[in-house]
């Protein structure tokens, strides 16, 4: 029975600490990015600067910033330095990425790692070459 309670008190301490570390990144007044961007294909990655695959996904990005430059959108957004703003977008998992059309709609969702090849070919089919 104090095993549960102790237990109990613990988990309760824990989830408290953690709450309070979440909260106090979204007051922190970071500039968040304003997403999807209008009249622009938009790609949105959700994912952390802590996460394995998100890490991976990092220099893919990077490259397609600069192949889609003035074409799309490709914006990372860090759900632990954002968590209100990626809170919107209802993720179950990073890293998520989210494709809109020019008309902000939400036209595919993809989790877990992307592939360069992967990207490319939902570009494709929202018409950005």
């Amino acid at each position: 029975m104090i095993e549960i309670r102790k237990g109990a008190v613990f988990l309760l301490m824990f989830m408290f600490f953690f709450m309070s570390v979440c909260s106090s990144d979204a007051g922190s007044g970071k500039a968040s990015k304003n997403v999807p961007v209008k009249g622009m294909v938009t790609m949105v990655d959700l994912g952390a600067n802590r996460c394995i695959p998100c890490k991976m996904m990092a220099p893919i990005l990077e490259k397609m910033e600069k192949k889609y430059a003035g074409k799309a959108a490709i914006i990372f957004l860090d759900v632990w330095e954002n968590p209100q703003q990626a809170n919107n977008f209802r993720i179950r998992g990073i890293p998520t990425q989210i494709f809109f059309n020019k008309s902000g709609q939400e036209v595919y969702r993809h989790e877990g790692f992307m592939s360069e090849e992967q990207i490319v070919a939902t570009f494709e089919k929202l018409g950005v070459k």
